[in-house]
């Protein structure tokens, strides 16, 4: 444990007592945040057992950003905002991409070759590089997206700061995910995976291969498989009532990649788009 990882937890275990004037906390927390900003800490990453790690002092020092910054006037062009956190900045350095409309909050991690179409991605996220975050998606609070990733338009990745422990939402390196999906909770979607349009994941959906039938995960949609949003019929004593499920519908070998062609007639084929 290091010093700062230290003193992060010693500061959080006051943080009902945290304000503005706490010099030496801010100080301790500015720390984590550049270096969050800049990519040398993450609040979450997979292990080497592929198992998601969560660094539960980087969010803890995110969490009392909150109570040590006051709210600030700024300026974008004709727009102004009031808000505890500063936006981003410095991106041709970074080798990003930013479309007009697009905003990142300081403290996610852009990494170079991401392209940001208007969208946002908010504090502690990582976006790997080559990615792109499509028109109005969003990347909640230290949700991590890999490498070659594509959130398509109106993609909502959930955000997860509290409750203590929760893991965030992990996308894998060369996942493509389909327009208005909306991933939350701590799901997560495997390497070179593909999810249809409107596909709703968190912990509790069941994940079902069309194959056998059977329930392979909750919430947790395995590499390269191409998955869309379904549902099942369930009894209860009110009656009968279909419940939301995602299905697997194909599994590709690992390191295939569909081409755009072959995934659309795949998708039309169960009446899904991407």
């Amino acid at each position: 444990m290091s010093e700062l990882e230290t003193r992060i937890g010693r500061w959080f275990d006051h943080i009902a007592e945290m304000t503005p004037a706490n010099l030496e906390a801010r100080r301790d927390v500015e720390l984590v945040i550049t270096k969050l900003d800049d990519g040398q800490l993450r609040v979450a990453e997979i292990g080497d057992q592929g198992e998601v790690v969560v660094h539960e002092w980087v969010r803890q020092a995110i969490l009392l950003l909150f109570r040590l910054h006051g709210l600030e006037r700024s300026e974008a062009g004709p727009f102004e905002y009031l808000d505890k956190l500063q936006l981003k900045r410095d991106y041709e350095r970074r080798g990003v991409r930013v479309v007009p409309g697009a905003s990142a909050r300081r403290g996610s991690f852009l990494s170079p070759g991401v392209i940001l179409m208007p969208s946002y991605v908010n504090i502690g996220a990582w976006v790997g590089p080559d990615s792109m975050v499509d028109t109005w998606a969003t990347v909640g609070s230290c949700a991590q997206i890999g490498a070659n990733v594509h959130l398509a338009g109106g993609v909502g990745i959930g955000g997860v700061l509290e409750p203590a422990n929760a893991v965030p939402v992990v996308i894998e390196d060369d996942a493509f995910i389909g327009s208005r999906c909306m991933i939350v909770e701590g799901a997560r979607v495997g390497r070179g995976s593909i999810l249809g349009a409107g596909t709703i994941l968190n912990p509790s959906i069941p994940v079902i291969d069309a194959a056998t039938g059977e329930e392979v995960s909750r919430g947790y949609v395995p590499d390269y498989c191409v998955a869309v949003s379904a549902s099942r019929r369930r009894e209860f004593a009110g009656g009968e009532f279909f419940l939301p499920c995602v299905l697997i519908i194909r599994r590709m070998s690992e390191g295939e990649r569909h081409d755009k062609v072959a995934l659309n007639a795949l998708l039309r084929e169960h009446g899904v788009a991407t």
